[in-house]
């Protein structure tokens, strides 16, 4: 199954991180599956308004990642994870009934919590890029 989802930062150099109902404790980005016929931005985009209510900007591909039967996640599940950096210019989260917790961090202190594996490496590779948005 494919999924995306986004680190995204705001204009103060912070990202958003969130504790889901889906990835037992951990905390991660938004994102979700990409539906029959739907482009991977659009699902992007779609799963942002939905999850949190932020309209994203400069959407650029970051890495792929493969989930193979996770214990971290709820379920058994095979994921073909395709990650995203994106902006926002607000920060107000309207959550939906997934999100349990969302925190805005900058890279580094989003290290310190309980990160899904994925989810630490795609802000790894976010602070070693040095990604600008």
């Amino acid at each position: 199954m494919s999924t995306v989802g986004a680190l995204v930062a705001n204009d103060r150099g912070q990202v958003l991180i969130v504790k889901t109902t889906k990835w037992r404790g951990t905390w991660g980005v938004p994102g979700g599956k990409v539906e029959w016929g739907e482009s991977l931005v659009s699902a992007l985009i779609r799963e942002f308004q939905e999850e949190v209510g932020l309209e994203l900007t400069q959407i650029r591909f970051a890495l792929l990642q493969e989930a193979i039967l996770d214990s971290q996640f709820c379920q058994p599940a095979h994921f073909i994870m395709i990650n995203y950096y994106a902006f926002s210019a607000r920060e107000k989260i309207v959550p939906n009934e997934e999100i349990r917790e969302w925190a805005w961090v900058t890279p580094r202190e989003a290290m310190e919590y309980n990160l899904n594996t994925y989810t630490r490496i795609l802000i790894q590779n976010y602070i070693d890029k040095n990604v600008d948005l």
